[in-house]
């Protein structure tokens, strides 16, 4: 495996019956990248994902994330990434402390260095005061932040996100968004599914799913100039109804 090299997928397939929900879909995401993954639902964006994540086995092809093989190591992978889904995971019925806690210890943190890292995150987001409520006491886009924090307490070395900023406001989202640039310049790689159409501008390439195959694959600037057009939207839009695939 290439050591600049996050994650790499080539032919890699789910089929279910005749249904082939993933279909020989090729990519590669380089380290501290952030790779942003569209599809309209059904594309196969959540198979594909939860293969990655190793969740579930392709049914052929090969992959790798974090130099780890999807049929092989799907324990090492789990230890090696951070994951956080479109619905919101932490316990609303602990407190803020007791959430980055709880999962400190199952990301395996020593006691010693979650003490050190809930004091640097607790500051980090400006919840000195929020510190001991209930998570469940807290507003959605907090909520959502702190859970983007816990997903990447461990630090992973790649962090799968799955539609993260749904419902909130966008001076949230783009917030939100300063947090996974400054994960990405630590050295965390980002892999992102999201339906708003402008935060794939904040990507640095973005992967087109349309039943079930990679129809686009390059970063928004080159993806706009090759349907000559000037939106993220329009392109969707144009591979949606089936124009010509594109790749680099």
């Amino acid at each position: 495996m290439d050591d600049n090299k996050a994650i790499v997928c080539r032919e890699l397939t789910k089929q279910f019956g005749d249904f082939y929900a993933v279909n020989k879909i090729s990519f590669e995401v380089a380290k501290g990248e952030i790779f942003g993954f569209l599809g309209a639902n059904g594309a196969g964006k959540t198979t594909a994902m939860r293969i990655l994540c190793g969740l579930s086995f392709p049914t052929s092809g090969t992959a790798t994330v974090a130099g780890f093989d999807v049929y092989k190591q799907q324990e090492s992978i789990k230890k090696n990434i951070g994951y956080m889904s479109q619905k919101f995971s932490l316990y609303e019925n602990l407190t803020v402390l007791e959430n980055i806690e709880f999962y400190g210890g199952v990301y395996g943190v020593s006691r010693k260095e979650i003490k050190k890292r809930i004091d640097e995150l607790i500051t980090t987001l400006g919840l000195q005061s929020e510190a001991k409520k209930l998570v469940g006491e807290l507003p959605l886009g907090w909520k959502q932040k702190l859970a983007f924090s816990v997903a990447i307490f461990h630090r992973p070395q790649i962090v799968f996100l799955d539609e993260p900023t749904g419902g909130v406001d966008p001076v949230t989202r783009r917030q939100f968004w300063d947090m996974i640039y400054e994960a990405a310049a630590s050295g965390i790689t980002i892999f992102v599914t999201t339906h708003y159409m402008d935060e794939a501008e904040y990507c640095n390439r973005i992967s087109v799913m349309v039943d079930g195959k990679v129809e686009a694959l390059d970063s928004p600037s080159n993806l706009k100039k090759k349907f000559g057009v000037e939106s993220m939207d329009e392109v969707f839009y144009q591979l949606a109804r089936g124009a010509k695939r594109v790749e680099s």
